[in-house]
């Protein structure tokens, strides 16, 4: 039994296990108090783009998501992520894979979708994938049109505003694309440009979750040079091209960060506890 599916055999079990008395899950819940409610329209827009129907239904980009199983494993997520968040007070987090191919930018891409369709939550989603940045191709934003990127602003060619873009149709949600690949990645990463954007996005009303897209941890130093930067991180492997020896590499390489979560691609299972095995 490989790593990963013993990862998904240890999360349904906990699903399937009864509670202790001494459990929490006994003890009285505290009722969540909702965040106060935002103005929506007192709140700053961007850029405006318009995002393509077909390119975002072609690369399987939420809304346009019609498969029930994958509509729920997102839902899930959401909900996970948006618990763990606010019990620590936490507003950002990278995702980022043991190595390539795991599916980390789409989850990036319909992570920050998903929760930006929550009432009371802003996202904003950030192509920090220096060396291969794919956001903006997954969800059809061109480069020939003369919008500017991330790059532009570490390299001090573009203001914060320049590089920020509004969906149309997605109220909530904030894009800042990447559209140039760099060699010294993780040399801007921990400059004071960098810097400068992490404050500007933390200073944004209301406060919104950052979620940075992130090269796979084993690919480079990226992960490790930006992870002061933030919160936490969550980590995407898949079922059938994640190895046994890449997954206890990314696990070694994250161990001393706030892990919030793994997410399981690919998988063949069925069951609503497989979609998604939890670290912690």
């Amino acid at each position: 039994m490989s790593i990963i599916e013993e990862a998904v055999r240890k999360t349904a079990e906990r699903h399937q296990r009864p509670a202790s008395p001494e459990h929490p899950g006994n003890r009285p819940r505290l009722r969540r108090v909702p965040p106060p409610a935002v103005d929506a329209a007192s709140v700053r827009r961007f850029q405006p783009v318009t995002l393509e129907r077909a390119v975002l239904e072609e690369n399987h980009i939420l809304p346009h998501i019609t498969d029930p199983g994958a509509l729920r494993a997102y839902k899930i997520l959401r909900t996970r992520m948006l618990r763990r968040l606010e019990a620590n007070q936490w507003y950002s987090f990278a995702v980022t894979g043991a190595t390539a191919g795991e599916g980390k930018t789409l989850t990036s891409i319909n992570l920050a979708m998903a929760l930006a369709q929550d009432s009371n939550t802003w996202v904003f989603l950030v192509d920090l994938d220096l060396q291969r940045p794919k956001v903006a191709d997954y969800i059809g934003l061109n480069k020939s049109l003369g919008e500017r990127g991330l790059t532009d602003f570490l390299l001090g060619d573009a203001t914060f505003e320049q590089i920020i873009y509004s969906p149309g149709g997605i109220e909530r949600l904030a894009v800042i694309p990447n559209f140039q690949a760099v060699a010294n990645a993780s040399e801007l990463l921990t400059s004071p440009r960098m810097d400068e954007l992490v404050r500007a996005l933390e200073a944004e009303a209301p406060r919104r979750i950052v979620i940075f897209d992130m090269p796979p941890v084993l690919a480079s130093d990226d992960v490790l040079a930006f992870a002061p930067q933030v919160d936490g991180m969550l980590l995407v492997v898949a079922e059938g091209i994640t190895s046994r020896d890449a997954l206890r590499g990314a696990k070694e390489l994250l161990q001393e960060m706030n892990l919030l979560g793994v997410v399981l691609n690919r998988s063949e299972a069925q069951e609503e506890a497989a979609y998604y095995s939890y670290a912690r």
